[in-house]
This record gives structure tokens, sequence and C-alpha cells, in this order.
């Protein structure tokens, strides 16, 4: 029988690549629906080649203009509200979810409370309410979450078969940016489409200003801790400029297991949607006669300090992690509208953390007022 599928996000550049594996499937799955937030033409096109049931766009405003760009047959919806019945759909078995930041976090719980099988590219989501989420997860037997993420995915592959007590540590590769190389000076006078030209990866805008600034390691450190139920100090972070190792797992006895592949997003899309079985799926497989060395470094907290700011929310725990993420939000978006300099995303992250009172990560509407007021300390830091 086809696994039935939902897709939030369908529209950025993990929905679009998700949108890629799932038409190279037809055999092997069937898409319900698919949410988007504002770009609504793309999504009435994916919803008819897909032939879904159901679309959903975030915004609300554009529901009767997305109506209008549906084919007939195809049920429309807008809002929070309709993406969490989208993601709670009784005959959904998957729940890909490739939202931006955390406007995928309702729906997610909604999806676990269902129990799906969530593919999950929204690191953002385990970064805010790890602790809540994984009691959710525990209350919801059902429901697992395989990650999307490619240093994710690939520690989840790496860990397939092993006991807890075998596992050193977990390793994350990191390509290190476009400014891996860059001297502080460089990296102070940063532009937006410098920080935008990624060396190795095609992503999306909010993760590929993060990867220049290394907080898209920063809140993968938390979100491996959440996912995989480790003690921070048995995390890593490595620099590897060439993508092709993902990530790794050391273990008991000194090996490391490695898990590697072109940089290409489908890889961990695909494992995803077909675990725990793997297809065949005409991806590029890694060419040895032009790939000349694989090399490793350590990250340089003086000129990267994302990863500080992560060992110290890991450290106190609670709603810390939450407002790292929060503000991290809303640092990225003052950049992006030339509204601070580089280095400033990480002077906001660390003052809003540091301003911030912490509470236990027990109660959802703690999480979401740490969130909130986050969010609200971070706008209205001055340069």
């Amino acid at each position: 029988m086809k696994k039935k599928v939902v897709v939030l996000g369908s529209t950025g550049s993990i929905g679009e690549n998700t949108f890629r594996v799932l038409m190279n499937f037809p055999e092997e799955f069937e898409v319900l629906g698919l949410a988007a937030r504002s770009r609504t033409d793309r999504l009435a096109e994916q919803a008819a080649a897909l032939r879904v049931r159901y679309a959903v766009t975030g915004d609300e405003s554009r529901r009767d203009e997305l109506a209008r760009k549906l084919p007939a047959g195809i049920r429309c919806g807008a809002g929070l509200q309709d993406m969490i019945e989208l993601a709670s759909l009784p005959e959904a078995d998957i729940v890909v979810c490739a939202v931006v930041g955390t406007a995928g976090f309702l729906p997610v719980a909604g999806a676990i409370r269902g129990g799906k099988t969530i593919a999950l590219a929204s690191k953002e989501i385990m970064v805010m309410a790890g602790d809540w989420i994984n009691a959710l997860l525990d209350r919801n037997p059902r429901a697992r979450i395989v990650p999307v993420d490619s240093e994710h995915s690939a520690i989840y592959q790496c860990l397939q078969g092993r006991r807890p007590d075998e596992v050193a540590r977990l390793v994350l590769t990191a390509s290190g940016g476009p400014f891996r190389t860059a001297s502080r000076e460089t990296i102070a006078k940063a532009t937006f489409e410098q920080a935008m030209h990624h060396p190795t990866w095609n992503m999306g805008r909010k993760v590929t200003i993060d990867s220049a600034s290394l907080m898209n390691k920063a809140l993968e450190l938390v979100e491996a801790r959440h996912l995989f139920r480790v003690a921070p100090e048995k995390l890593k972070v490595v620099i590897h400029p060439q993508s092709i190792v993902h990530s790794m797992v050391e273990l008991s006895d000194g090996c490391l297991i490695a898990q590697m592949a072109m940089p290409d997003m489908r890889f961990a899309i695909q494992y995803a949607l077909t675990y725990p079985e793997r297809r065949t799926g005409g991806l590029p497989p890694i060419d040895w006669d032009k790939l000349a060395s694989l090399t490793f470094e350590e990250p340089d907290g003086s000129r990267f300090p994302s990863l500080d700011l992560a060992v110290t929310a890991l450290r106190v725990g609670g709603t810390m992690p939450t407002v790292m993420n929060a503000a991290n939000e809303i640092a990225v978006e003052k950049f992006c509208r030339g509204e601070i300099a580089f280095p400033e995303i990480w002077s906001i992250v660390e003052k809003t953390m540091g301003g911030h009172c912490v509470r236990p990560q027990s109660d959802l509407e703690e999480i979401l007022a740490a969130d909130r007021e986050a969010r609200s300390f971070a706008a209205n830091l001055k340069p």
C-alpha cells in the first residue's frame, strides 16, 4: 500500500526537494495535502501535479487567492488551525515538516498526537521545545521523528542497530559557510549577498544565513541533544568544507562510523520517506575520480561565537534554547533587512539570552511565553 504523505512548507527549498522526491516515486506515495506560507501560485502548481486533496496557505488573507488558483476538487484551507488539521489527518502516515523557523511547532505537535511519522527538517522545533516534544513522544509511542537535516539524518543512519552504551560521541560536520577563512574585519563588513553565497549547499535564505554565522550548527547541537537523547558532553562539531561526510558517530571502542553522500538534500528526504527501507532514486553518487580530499578543522570560536552560545543554552537548559532560537530568528531578519551588521546577529542572541529568566520546558504556555518575550526583547535591541 502507498504511504500517505502531508508536506508542510512545500514551496521552500526543502519542500521543493521533497516535491522532486515524491514525483519520482508515484507508486510509493500518495500525497494527501500540501501547505505553504504565501507562494500560492507554486502551491497550486504542486497541488495539481501531485493530485492532492488539500492545499493550505499559512496566510489567512490569501485563502480566496489560493482557492481561485486550485484545480476543482482540491479543498482549500488557510491559517494555523488548518495547518494543524492537515498535519493531524487520520489517514496520514508521514508528515514532512519543512516550515522555516518555529511556525511548524503546533502542527508537528498535532502530528505526534496523531501517531504519525514526522520527517523533520525544521530544527527550530526541537531547539524551541525539545524537552516538551520528547515528553509528548513518550506519551504517543506510535509517533516517531525521522530527521531530515543532513547532519541528523546521517547520525540517525549511523546509529541504526547500535545500543546507547556503544556510543561515545556524536560528531556533527559543518561546511564552515562562505566566511570559513575570512578575517574578523571581512566578517564585520559582510553583506547579505556575501552571506548568501554558500560554497556547497543550495538552501533557503534563513538556513543559508545561519550557515554563514554557524548558528545553524548551534541549533543543530541542541537539536541533536534532544533527538538522540544524549548528554551535551557527547556532542562535537568539526568543520568539513567538502560537505561529503554529513556527520559521524564515534563508538566506545574508538571507531568512527560516517555517513557520506553528495551535498544534496534529496538523500536525507528520500531516506526519511522510505525508512526503514532504501530505494534507488537516481541521486548522484560520489565521483571518486573527482574527489581530491576530505579535510577536517576545529571551529574558530573567536570568529564564530555561535557554538559557545549553544554550549551555554545546553548547560542552562529549560527555556534558554527557546530564547536562543527566537533571538536568532529576529536577528537574521534584521540582518536581511539591512538594519544590523552581520556580527550583530551574535550580539543580539547573546544579549537576549543574558536577559532571560529561565523556566522549565515542561509547560507549553511557558515555552510559548518565553519565545514571545525573547522575540520582543531582540526586536527592541538597537545596534
